[in-house]
């Protein structure tokens, strides 16, 4: 129960917070506003779910918002060239994976701390858009306009989008990964001690540089998604969404530590922010900025819960080592 505390945490914080909103606005219980709900977040619980198994490592990735922006830059400016969008999105997801592998690479082999690695990441792949073009280009194509259109009418007059489905088989996909593979076993063994894992036999290389190609390559099917949510590509897009992804992790549960932490746990992180954005919107009389206020005061909640947790299984471990 004490490592599953941040998760029923969260899930208790989202529960009640959606029963408040319901209870000023009882049109937020709509089917309608819960399919709107995953819709409006696809992208970032898909950027999400990679920058989870970067923390569950001990890790972190700044790069997440500008490799977005890069994909949707990137996307625009082939598609505006005469690439079909299917070419262009296997075409960025190669290189998003590789590039969040080279950053494995460097972390690993230049004993570099990830923040470093990945800020240079960052600041490389925004530099890219601005490379490729400093405008907004609206993407437009037959197969563009086909794949919009790929909805399903719900009870209710909800649609169940195309993007949402994406984000929900990534949050799945995400949780077959980290709790029923070999390689989820090795990310929290890197995350609750990188050097006992490397002498226990974990591939400490190979897993590494898994977790940011991972990572980055998610950033990137969350950048077509954006791109499919704006039908544009924009150099200065997503600027913040890194940050954004960082504390649906930490809400979910996982330890900045590593090594503790569900991917279950981010996708209601992730639907927190939602929720605060939506409410703010069926308000209409509250700043945006109110969704940052919120997300700091949980912010610091969840840390001093996650301290109180660490201090408690130190505590536990050091009573075991007393004879009695």
């Amino acid at each position: 129960m004490g490592r599953n505390l941040p998760l029923v945490a969260t899930l208790a914080v989202f529960v009640v917070a959606y029963a408040l909103c319901a209870a000023q606005f009882p049109t937020m219980l709509s089917l309608r506003v819960v399919l709107n709900l995953l819709t409006d977040n696809a992208y970032l619980g898909i950027a999400a779910v990679g920058m989870t198994f970067v923390i569950l490592s001990g890790g972190i990735d700044l790069s997440v918002g500008s490799v977005i922006a890069f994909t949707g830059v990137f996307l625009a400016v082939t598609i505006r060239a005469g690439l079909d969008p299917l070419v262009a999105f296997a075409l960025v997801l190669v290189i998003t994976t590789a590039f969040g592998a080279v950053m494995g690479l460097m972390i690993h082999y230049l004993e570099t701390p990830p923040f470093i690695v990945t800020l240079a990441g960052m600041f490389f792949a925004r530099g890219v858009c601005f490379l490729l073009t400093t405008d907004s280009i609206p993407i437009a194509h037959p197969t563009w306009s086909a794949i919009l259109g790929l909805k399903w009418v719900m009870p209710g007059g909800g649609r169940l989008t195309l993007i949402a489905l994406i984000m929900l088989a990534a949050t799945l996909a995400g949780i077959v990964l980290a709790h029923f593979t070999r390689f989820g076993t090795y990310v929290y063994g890197i995350g609750g001690n990188r050097t006992s894992a490397g002498l226990m036999g974990v591939p400490v290389v190979r897993t590494t540089v898994g977790i940011y190609a991972l990572s980055s390559g998610l950033s990137g099917l969350a950048g077509i998604v954006f791109a499919l949510y704006t039908s544009a590509g924009y150099s200065l897009a997503a600027t913040g969404v890194e940050l954004d992804t960082i504390a649906a992790v930490v809400i979910g549960g996982t330890l900045l530590t590593g090594g503790v932490g569900t991917v279950a746990g981010t996708f209601v992180g992730v639907l927190i922010q939602g929720l605060i954005q939506t409410y703010i919107t069926f308000d209409g009389t509250l700043s945006s900025w109110w969704t940052k206020i919120v997300i700091g005061a949980l912010l610091f909640a969840f840390i001093l819960l996650q301290r109180g947790l660490v201090f408690l299984a130190a505590r536990g471990r050091k009573a075991r080592l007393v004879p009695a």
